[in-house]
């Protein structure tokens, strides 16, 4: 320990001394690393956030990242004011998560100049490298849902789009995980613990949002909602760069305010200090914590609250920019509104928006029932992310009509309008109206189904896969779809190829660059087919392995830092990383490695040597109070102390569960994959978008037919797809054979099982877990995701695996008609989808 701080020490000497050569100017739009270097310099000196004197890492990444938004800053106002002047239609996309990731890399990426910071930081003693390590990621987001808003903000920018973000500001985010003897352990996220340097707050922009109160009816019979909690939505934006363009787009986040007023000094100084800031704290807790636990009433309160709070300040936003852009143009009429504003609801987290819209129009701008319903169903659509019923949100009427009576009364007036508009014109369907309606009055639980309020009062509604849009208009939206055959869309998703590509791996990159003899395909992804004439050329086959090299070896040196564990690079890198979730079946990848282990024990030192060599890594988070999920991931740790530390296998299998994942270890792991699980039962994901990833980096994937590994599988090549398992339309009947006492488990997947109860991984009680895959049915047993059903099939698809990995040449080929076969899975592409079929938005380009 002792010569490692040393040396930090003399390099902080070193930084402090090579920054006082350099002069400190404010220079924000320079281009030169000397100047850059002079207008960092003048950031430490003149924005400082800490002591003076001190220039370490730390200090270095915020004197840099202030130095970068000087430019962003430039583009974006530059941006706000082309969009105000020209006042193009606009969209808005409202999302309860935005995982971002790092902004240091991507922004000096999109702007072209990671070669000048890099000489400007050398000029200052230091690496671009280590500065960059100093950021910490964003905690705004969970998993897919949040990570796919954030590539489709960097598309909307680098197309030109005239769109915003908006989301919340959330102090805490998701959580940090920490794995302990226990398993899973969570803590508060801290990326908010000192600031962030690429948010801006706009002290200007400030609305009311109101929760419980009253209604009160006038004279004239309009409605108005009043009394209650009053809070303010206060906007930070953060700066979103195209690449390669001037267009800066805004992500608009809200945080939640109670005035100085709400403060009441007479209590304080009566030394009742809670109940004195009682509104300051309630304030608080709307931004503290992305998806609060909701299994107590005030849990459910809160996640309400914070749905809320995001529809009702971003409608008033967005309703003040449409009149704002008007005033100096000639009048403005609500009816083009539609044709100005389209607002995108990313799932139905934010559902509320809708009525929210009627109420902002009929009560504070006078517009009768069917003008504000007009405007409002022309205005906004519906992304649809998911099939599991438990995540189709229904909210309880009565914490609905508690917390937002004018809301409810809304609701209430669009369910009775459409059971009319039913009854009226579709007798065949009279039958369906208890499920397709809005409100379920089901007088145990009576709820509002937030998924049909979306269908029914959107203009167009998207699943995100072909598969999952099928099966969305097949089954879960099939009687909406007799009433409104047009409304229904498949968008299949993307991923940005330069934080996925360009920026994560730039040994490949330039590689493919070379090749394609342009550097077009960062924005053209579809160029990428131009890499399939030279899949057999030795040449490139002999790059491509030394930048896969590159990439894992990178990878083994951050697993041995975060782990402790060390893996060899020249084992194949075999990885799983999403949400822990049952129907994501890490179960299934786990027993599939405890099987290999107790194989290879079985071996004799003589037929091991032929076994293929791999690393098996699994990472993700399990929701705090999902306890099969936490379970799971004790497993994994459980198998990876025993396999690890066992020397007769561990040179041929190591199992790793990597902490803490969140996109900046994605941009590590996903480069330095090899083989990828995306092993879903199928007809539950709707698309994925790791998948996406792990295929544009030459990754090859076993997996079921899924989601977007369809799509994938269509565009790479079956020859290039490890497939296995039960497809969508056999799930039913497997299920309902299972019920039936019909399911005849395959022998390995019975030893995989026993070896587990046999105490082998230790003491822990893994036996409710192995029971929810025992039993033909019943709440937690049964099996219902399938595992042991696709559990032959996958171990023979890792056979196959194994297989082809020791075929070198096949087996790099392959990967490099993965990379070929991505150019589809651009967000670019689909963006460009949304904003031509469903938003009808043009580019809108800063001069």
């Amino acid at each position: 320990m002792e010569a490692s701080v040393k040396s930090n020490g003399s390099n902080a000497t070193t930084a402090a001394g090579k920054s006082s050569t350099v002069p400190a100017n404010a220079q924000p739009l320079a281009e030169e690393p000397a100047a850059i270097a002079s207008n960092i310099n003048y950031h430490a000196q003149y924005s400082p956030h800490f002591s003076p004197f001190k220039f370490e890492p730390e200090q270095a990444y915020y004197a840099t990242a202030e130095s970068v938004r000087d430019r962003l800053v430039q583009q974006w106002n530059e941006t706000y004011l082309h969009f105000h002047k020209v006042d193009p239609k606009q969209t808005y996309y409202l999302s309860m998560e935005f995982l971002q990731g790092r902004a240091l890399t991507n922004a000096i990426g999109n702007l072209n100049i990671q070669n000048a910071y890099a000489d400007a930081l050398n000029k200052l003693g230091h690496e671009l490298e280590e500065i960059v390590e100093q950021e910490k990621d964003a905690a705004l987001g969970n998993g897919g849902l949040g990570r796919l808003a954030s590539c489709f903000l960097d598309s909307m920018a680098t197309l030109n789009l005239p769109a915003w973000g908006y989301g919340l500001r959330y102090r805490y985010g998701l959580f940090k995980q920490r794995i302990a003897k226990e398993g899973q352990e969570e803590s508060a996220e801290d990326w908010l613990e000192k600031f962030s340097p690429w948010e801006i707050v706009r002290h200007d922009v400030l609305y009311p949002v109101r929760f419980f109160g009253r209604v009160e009816v006038n004279p004239d019979g309009s409605r108005k909602w009043v009394e209650g909690e009053l809070f303010q939505a206060l906007a930070y934006d953060v700066p979103i760069p195209g690449y390669k363009t001037k267009n800066t787009i805004s992500l608009r986040l809200w945080e939640a305010k109670a005035s100085a007023e709400d403060f009441n000094l007479f209590q304080f100084n009566d030394g009742k200090y809670e109940s004195a800031a009682q509104l300051h704290s309630r304030a608080q807790q709307i931004c503290a914590v992305l998806y609060p636990g909701d299994a107590t009433e005030d849990g459910k309160l809160l996640r309400l609250k914070q749905q809320f709070f995001l529809c009702s300040a971003s409608l008033q936003d967005i309703i003040f920019r449409f009149k704002e852009r008007k005033d100096g143009n000639g009048s403005w009429k609500w009816s083009d509104f539609p044709s100005k504003v389209a607002v995108q609801l990313n799932d139905t987290h934010p559902t509320l928006a809708i009525p929210e819209l009627m109420r902002l129009l009929m009560d504070e701008e006078g517009l009768g029932w069917d003008e504000a319903w007009d405007v409002t169903s022309r205005t906004v659509a519906y992304t649809n992310h998911t099939v599991l019923p438990e995540a189709l949100e229904k909210w309880s009427q009565a914490v609905m009509w508690k917390l937002l009576p004018r809301h409810m009364e809304i609701i209430e007036e669009i369910d009775k309008r459409f059971i009319a508009m039913i009854n009226a014109t579709r007798i065949d369907l009279e039958s369906k109206i208890p499920s397709i309606r809005i409100l379920d009055n089901n007088p145990q639980k009576p709820v509002v189904r937030m998924a049909n309020l979306c269908v029914v009062s959107a203009h167009t509604v998207n699943g995100v896969a072909q598969l999952h849009s099928d099966i969305l208009k097949a089954e879960l939206f099939e009687d909406y779809v007799s009433i409104w055959p047009t409304k229904f869309q498949n968008k299949t998703n993307g991923i940005t190829p330069r934080r996925w590509l360009r920026f994560c791996s730039p040994e490949l990159s330039n590689i493919i660059t070379k090749w394609l003899k342009t550097d077009e395909w960062v924005t053209n992804l579809d160029l990428l087919v131009g890499l399939r004439k030279f899949a057999d050329d030795e040449k490139l086959q002999a790059e491509w392995a030394s930048a896969k090299m590159a990439n894992k070896q990178r990878l083994a040196q951050y697993i041995e830092r975060v782990t402790g564990v060390s893996i060899d690079p020249n084992t194949m890198f075999d990885i799983q990383v999403k949400r822990i979730h049952e129907y994501k079946r890490q179960l299934l990848n786990i027993l599939g490695a405890i099987y290999r282990y107790k194989k290879l024990k079985e071996l004799s030192p003589e037929e091991r040597k032929k076994t293929t060599p791999r690393t098996i890594m699994i990472g993700g988070k399990a929701f705090a109070t999902y306890t099969n999920a936490k379970r799971i991931v004790k497993l994994v740790t459980d198998v990876g102390a025993v396999v690890n530390n066992d020397p007769e296998v561990n040179s041929l299998l190591k199992v790793i569960f990597v902490p803490n994942y969140n996109v900046s270890v994605a941009e590590m792991l996903i480069p330095g994959s090899e083989l990828s699980q995306h092993i879903s039962t199928a007809g539950m994901e709707a698309s994925g978008t790791s998948n996406m990833k792990f295929a544009l980096n030459g990754c090859l994937i076993i997996g079921t037919l899924d989601g977007a590994n369809v799509e994938i599988r269509e565009e790479v090549g079956e020859d290039n797809f490890f497939l296995f398992g039960a497809t969508a339309d056999e799930v039913p009947k497997l299920r309902k054979e299972r019920e039936n006492g019909l399911f005849k488990p395959d022998p390995r997947f019975e030893e995989a099982k026993d070896f587990i109860r046999s105490g082998v991984f230790g003491s822990y009680d893994y036996n409710p877990l192995l029971d929810s895959l025992e039993g033909n049915s019943g709440f937690g047993r049964g099996d219902y995701f399938l595992v042991g059903y696709d559990f032959p099939s996958y171990m023979d698809a890792q056979e196959k695996v194994d297989e082809a990995y020791k075929d070198r040449k096949r087996w790099l080929k392959m990967s490099i008609l993965s990379t070929a076969g991505s150019g589809k899975f651009s967000s670019d592409r689909t963006i460009a989808q949304y904003a031509k079929e469903i938003w009808n938005i043009q580019e809108c380009r800063v001069p």
